[in-house]
């Protein structure tokens, strides 16, 4: 007879972990199925200059504060760091290199296919995130481009553009951030849709949790809510955008019409050419091993009740921003957003 786990909870990043955390708490005979063949998560792919955008004080997981950093913001191998201890620390049961590729449902039993065998479980607790789901646009003459061309998931440091004619394409915090280390060593030009927005200097990642709190709070109560100075898109004032911006390099080009194999086409109808475009154009979300048991649309979201899945009981979705729950792809932000996902699946567990 196979062994039915109460939870099987899928990534074993930031999310997972939070929401290990209480599984673990509440004694479920649980598991993580993680895709990685180590600790660390999505953090394990970023850029290696990427920092957090708040002090170790304001981005740390339930139960156990991140260490402080001698910087303002913690590093990429310190955020590592945390995620690998906080998993010992804790003693969450995870299996690593097992990709999910695909689940189902039958009697209240999900099955679980994977790369490394089948999973059985009551309740699945899907904390993917989006970095694996990357997103270019479809833009005119895209696939004639001969130069480089890649998305901001797989970027990694500026020497390997050294010396080529850069486009970085997207307004938001990666595009600037990008740009900021990128014009260090070679020329870079900035592609935005809309004109870049900055938050005030003063305004780091903690300051919008709480916005994005007080906006969530008012929601659920009918109450009108103004963040427009905060808006949680805007670019944060990171200590390498502030640096980029006393150089005068943050400054858009616009937005281009079409490409062609040697570069970009402006409204004017201007060729330019470029060695290297990179696509800082946001993500999807990584939900595409649910599709046997419920709907997404092109971006994979799936209909849910803050994170529980409305088309199939027993399922819920954690840590995937503003669609599951505020502020919930943060660190401090899927806090809330697991423990109340935990309640509920003890609750669901209780009734079947």
């Amino acid at each position: 007879m196979h062994k039915i786990l109460d939870v099987i909870v899928i990534g074993g990043g930031q999310s997972g972990l939070a929401c290990g955390y209480y599984l673990r708490r509440h004694k479920l005979n649980f598991l993580l199925l993680d895709k990685e063949e180590k600790c660390g998560g999505a953090w394990l792919h970023a850029w290696d200059s990427l920092t957090l955008f708040s002090p170790a004080e304001h981005s740390s997981l339930p139960g156990w504060l991140m260490p402080k950093s001698k910087n303002l913001f913690p590093l990429k191998q310190e955020v590592i760091d945390y995620l690998c201890q906080y998993e010992k620390r804790y003693e969450l049961p995870i299996e690593r290199s097992v990709t999910v590729e695909n689940i189902t449902s039958e009697n209240k039993v999900f099955k679980v296919y994977t790369n490394k065998g089948i999973y059985f479980s009551k309740a699945i607790l899907a904390a993917t995130g989006t970095w694996n789901n990357p997103f270019i646009p479809k833009i005119k003459g895209i696939d004639t481009f001969k130069g480089i061309q890649i998305h901001s998931a797989y970027y990694k440091n500026a020497e390997q553009f050294n010396n080529l004619k850069v486009l970085v394409v997207g307004e938001g915090n990666s595009g600037a951030q990008i740009v900021s280390e990128i014009s260090k060593v070679t020329t870079v030009k900035w592609s935005t849709r809309k004109p870049p927005q900055y938050l005030p200097d003063e305004v780091d990642g903690f300051y919008l949790f709480n916005v994005a709190t007080a906006k969530y709070n008012a929601e659920k109560e009918g109450k009108p809510f103004d963040a427009a100075n905060y808006d949680l898109g805007n670019i944060v004032i990171v200590p390498p955008v502030k640096e980029a911006r006393s150089r005068g390099v943050l400054i858009s080009s616009g937005s281009f019409e079409s490409m062609y194999e040697n570069g970009v086409i402006w409204p004017d109808g201007t060729k330019e050419d470029f060695d290297a475009i990179i696509w800082c154009t946001g993500f999807g979300y990584a939900t595409s091993f649910l599709k046997n048991i419920v709907s997404a649309d092109e971006r994979g979201i799936v209909k849910t009740e803050e994170s529980k899945a409305t088309e199939i009981p027993g399922l819920w979705l954690a840590g995937y921003g503003s669609w599951t729950g505020y502020a919930s792809a943060t660190l401090i932000g899927i806090n809330r957003n697991a423990k109340q996902t935990c309640n509920e699946i003890i609750e669901y567990l209780q009734q079947i």
